[in-house]
């Protein structure tokens, strides 16, 4: 199945299956696996479903590639809302935000990286007034110096705002070097996006990698968060930790809504911290096929609801 992740991340980017995949009501139960739903109030329900289990959240309001300011602006207005909804409810000390700097411009033509700091100062601002942070993620490739630049940005207000290097970068162990400083908040994850084999490893390489990136991160002053659902990389994060004398609370596991959700409360039951990546909105086409790619064995039933006539 490995050979099909390239054409799903190839397909995640395609709006002709974009639009037939939304348009089929069989596609819904696949993708409310790893989406809370598309309001708000879904966002809060499973916050607090995971947070009465011990687990601490990072909710992300889907979107990417936006093409038009409104967009962006509906975006920031998306996550500042859930933020002030975060804090009534009680839930900021449990729960934080991620944000795609594409969703809220990055990438419009005209003054794109201004308008994406504009809106993430705007985030910060709003994660900073009740008491909860902001985690910038990382895209493809083409992305990671503007974005880099944008948090140590941000970091000049909010010292806590927290980023995402991918392993599968070839660059990303010098990111690591560069960035593991006390107070740095890294997610260090495998990655998801199709790149090039110039700047990617593939294969066995990548498992390498993101051992070499976690010993530089446990072995530095910041706070690492280890994004992984892989056992062997599971087992091997521990050994680390112990090895570098890391304490409760100096770190923690994250991993996806939907995606072995045993092993998560496992490791919240050890005393782990443990974080799920929560998505919530109707942008969730993207998302959902970078999840297939991961996962192929869930291709199946979502290619019978694309040739579903109901």
């Amino acid at each position: 199945m490995a050979v099909l992740r390239e054409p799903l991340l190839v397909a995640a980017r395609s709006p002709r299956l974009r639009s037939v995949a939304e348009k089929s009501r069989l596609t819904r139960p696949v993708v409310d696996r790893y989406v809370a739903g598309p309001g708000e109030q879904d966002a809060l329900a499973t916050t607090r479903e995971l947070a009465a289990a011990g687990m601490s959240v990072t909710l992300d309001f889907l979107g990417e590639d936006t093409t038009a300011a409104e967009q962006a602006q509906h975006t920031v207005a998306a996550y500042r809302s859930v933020l002030a909804a975060l804090g009534e409810a009680g839930l900021a000390g449990q729960a934080e935000v991620s944000v795609k700097l594409s969703a809220i411009g990055q990438s419009l033509p005209v003054d794109g990286e201004k308008i994406a700091l504009d809106g993430a100062r705007d985030i910060c601002a709003a994660a900073a007034a009740v008491g909860t942070t902001v985690t910038i993620d990382m895209e493809d490739h083409t992305t990671t110096d503007s974005t880099l630049s944008i948090v140590r940005e941000l970091r000049v207000d909010h010292e806590w705002v927290g980023t995402v290097l991918q392993a599968y970068l070839k660059r990303t162990e010098s990111d690591c070097r560069d960035l593991a400083y006390e107070g740095s908040r890294i997610r260090l994850c495998k990655g998801a996006y199709a790149e090039p084999e110039s700047v990617a490893f593939t294969g066995a390489e990548v498992e390498r990698s993101y051992q070499r990136c976690l010993d530089v991160l446990l072995g530095g002053a910041g706070y690492p968060m280890i994004a992984t659902h892989d056992p062997v990389m599971i087992i091997a994060a521990r050994q680390a930790i112990r090895r570098h004398g890391r304490t409760a609370g100096s770190y923690e596991f994250q991993m996806l809504h939907g995606v072995r959700p045993a092993e998560q409360r496992a490791l919240a039951a050890q005393g782990e911290r443990m974080r799920i990546y929560v998505p919530f909105g109707d942008e969730w086409y993207g998302y959902f096929m970078r999840r297939l790619a991961e996962r192929p064995a869930n291709l199946l039933l979502f290619l019978r609801s694309l040739t579903s006539k109901k």
